[in-house]
């Protein structure tokens, strides 16, 4: 069974001040852990987008070679 309840920002925050010490932790730790998910999510989508690429001449002679070595499986 679910249940949902509409709680305001500040409502929130005063439930959460005054849990217990063992539970606020608890929750603080769930929290940390889905912020540091999120960030590595973050720099991975940047390194992706921002990182290393091959120039043309790369590209060409990492063909040239693909093709050189096909040719000498072929033989």
């Amino acid at each position: 069974m679910e249940v949902q309840v509409d709680i305001g920002f500040a409502q929130l925050v005063k439930l959460i001040k005054g849990m217990p010490q063992k539970q606020w932790l608890k929750l603080k730790k769930e929290v940390e852990e889905k912020s540091l998910a999120e960030q590595d999510r973050e720099d991975y989508k940047d390194l992706l987008l921002n990182g290393p690429v091959f120039s043309t001449e790369q590209l060409e002679s990492l063909e040239n070679t693909r093709n050189a070595i096909n040719e000498w499986r072929i033989k």
